[in-house]
């Protein structure tokens, strides 16, 4: 299993963000998630270890067929990609 970084906040569920540490939009939807004060976890698939890697990529197509980031996973079940800034608001408020 992936070691994620855990944030605490209001618990809407459970959050997870699979992010790159170079991207610009991953960083803009973890700081909305902070500001939001939402519980999550989120981790950055590039800093992994390479069999982590590829375990965390087989995770992220799981929900988003095309691999990209961010992606964000909301209760197993609603997955916004990229930053969304108004989806992300109203799947969380």
């Amino acid at each position: 299993m992936i070691e994620m970084t855990h944030i605490d906040g209001e618990d809407k569920g459970k959050v997870v963000l699979y992010a790159l540490s170079t991207c610009g939009w991953c960083a803009k939807t973890k700081e909305l998630l902070a500001e939001l004060g939402v519980e999550h976890s989120y981790v950055y698939v590039d800093l992994l270890e390479p069999d982590e890697i590829e375990e965390a990529l087989t995770e992220v197509e799981r929900y988003n067929p095309s691999g990209s980031f961010p992606t964000l996973v909301i209760n197993d079940s609603r997955v916004i990609v990229g930053f969304r800034e108004q989806e992300i608001r109203e799947a969380l408020s």
